[in-house]
């Protein structure tokens, strides 16, 4: 470890996703801004999105359409006025996107648009087939760092520092060395916590702590049970599993059981496009039933030409592993793949800390409800990218925050990775897809028995898995992606509701976090689709 070294900035913003990148584009007139990224730009979740991004954008479609598929899709627990921003706000994103020099596919230069599971139109944005995300972390950076924004690589927060009440920067380790950054603003755009589960579509690096970071100081979080499994990732041993995208089922991909069934029409009238958590939750059923770890997903009704000009990248990665996507069924499982749950924000990314913003996947504007429409997640990072962007005007104008005289650096904060395998086989077993009392307890158990021993890095771990099963114990329902076989059924009566947590000791295992229950903010009146 080298010396200790302080850094200052205006903006300083933790994760090199879309939200992040997008935010530090618009950000960038407006001072000096930092992005810092916990591995190299290609291993952020955004760089292996395959559907695209959904806006209304045809003709045929319309922002209110987008808002009831949102809100459908979310389970009854959808904030109305985050998806109105979303809806409204989307489609001049997205084209800003293209604009700057995104690749998006077209046909005689418009854009062209698919459909995918839960929508009621074509309003998938994509590029290179089934690659959106490569395509805009091939762009994005570059499109950064021309407007005087400084990218570093191999660099992660190891805490968030607060004085007066205020966050004031982070303790950061880059390239094996401690940094103390100050900043006037500070954005938490760390993204997805699918690497706290054995099996999931997400890289290495979506391990959560960002949500940890923000609770350790004070930040409220919601919405934490709710996990998104993604029905169908390619049942391969290896992690991450290989993500056979939304878009094969829009494009009419059916799923058949072991003895060659087609399954889904018992399960949900739109079948294979259901809502992800219905078809996730009717494989496992499958799977359960007949005693195998998959089913089979088939297109190969479509013909060759088409699956190879349509999925080029999901059909290579299915053939480098011994499947010909194009002329046979393939295995699928779910895999964790989505938080709906995050670091609870306004609709300017603002948290309950001043000078603390929070965007993208590890936050929770209340957009997505209970279950997350296919392809809103990168149009969420755009258009709140965007917004929070926007006001950091507010914090911009005074001056350099000064540091806590007691500021304390961390002595063990190198990562062992055995306790993030006991968090993985942990929540895996018993906070997966089909969740019950017994279970949860047994998680929350053995989660405050390994977070006793653990330090920095790997307490974070802990801490957001904790979290996680801890919601899930408190919300005696089923909605969305959040299903309990103890307690099947919805009920809106007592829990169409956020759970809201904010710390009153930084080991949650030692003394229970405050937990509240907060309404679900509905849209004016005047702006409600009939």
């Amino acid at each position: 470890m080298g010396e200790l070294t302080e850094r200052q900035c205006d903006v300083l913003i933790i994760g090199g996703g879309i939200a992040g990148l997008w935010c530090a584009y618009h950000a960038a007139p407006k001072g000096r801004i930092v992005v810092l990224n916990k591995g190299s730009f290609d291993e952020a979740n955004t760089f292996w999105a395959q559907g695209g991004m959904a806006a209304a954008l045809a003709p045929s479609d319309a922002p209110e359409k987008h808002f009831i598929d949102t809100v459908s899709a979310g389970a009854g627990l959808c904030d109305e006025d985050a998806v109105w921003v979303l809806v409204r706000e989307a489609p001049k994103q997205v084209l800003a996107l293209w604009e700057i020099g995104v690749p998006f596919d077209t046909d005689d230069g418009r854009l062209v648009l698919t459909i995918e599971g839960a929508h009621s139109v074509e309003r998938i944005v994509h590029a290179y087939g089934d690659a959106t995300g490569r395509a805009v972390m091939e762009t994005l950076p570059k499109a950064v760092e021309e407007r005087g924004v400084r990218l570093y690589e191999r660099a992660s927060a190891l805490k968030l520092i607060v004085n007066d009440g205020e966050c004031v920067g982070a303790i950061v380790v880059r390239d094996g060395n401690l940094e103390v950054w100050r900043a006037k603003v500070t954005v938490l755009a760390t993204g997805g916590s699918g690497q706290l589960f054995a099996v999931t579509t997400n890289p290495y690096g979506a391990t959560g702590e960002g949500i940890a970071l923000a609770f350790e100081v004070g930040a409220e979080v919601a919405d934490l049970e709710f996990v998104q499994f993604h029905p169908t990732a390619l049942a391969v041993g290896e992690v991450p599993r290989p993500l056979i995208s939304e878009a094969v089922r829009g494009e009419g991909a059916i799923l058949k059981n072991s003895i060659g069934e087609r399954f889904m029409l018992r399960y949900h009238p739109k079948a294979e496009l259901a809502p992800r958590d219905v078809v996730a939750r009717a494989i496992f059923t499958e799977m359960q039933e007949t005693g195998m770890p998959y089913v089979w997903l088939d297109i190969s009704h479509r013909g060759e030409d088409f699956v190879k000009e349509r999925f080029p990248n999901i059909y290579q990665a299915c053939l480098e592993r011994g499947f010909n996507l194009a002329r046979e069924p393939i295995p699928v499982a779910p895999a964790a793949h989505y938080h709906m749950g995050g670091i609870r924000t306004d609709l300017w990314g603002r948290t309950n800390v001043p000078r603390l913003f929070a965007i993208g996947e590890c936050a929770c504007t209340g957009l997505h409800g209970a279950n997350r429409l296919a392809s809103n997640s990168l149009t969420e990072g755009l258009v709140f990218g965007y917004r929070t962007a926007q006001v950091t005007d507010e914090w911009l104008s005074s001056s350099l925050p000064v540091l806590p005289s007691n500021l304390t650096i961390l002595t063990k904060w190198q990562p062992d990775h055995q306790v993030l395998r006991q968090v993985q086989q942990t929540m895996s077993e018993f906070v997966g897809v089909v969740r019950w009392s017994e279970g949860l307890k047994r998680a929350i158990s053995r989660l405050s028995e390994l977070g006793k021993g653990a330090r920095g890095v790997c307490a974070y771990w802990v801490t957001t898995a904790w979290l996680i099963a801890r919601a899930a114990l408190e919300r005696l329902e089923s909605r969305g992606a959040h299903f309990r076989k103890d307690f099947p059924e919805r009920d809106d009566e007592h829990w169409q509701v956020h759970l809201v947590w904010k710390t009153k000791s930084k080991a949650v295992w030692e003394q229970e976090p405050t937990m509240t229950c907060q309404e679900v903010r509905r849209c004016q009146q005047g702006d409600r689709v009939s």
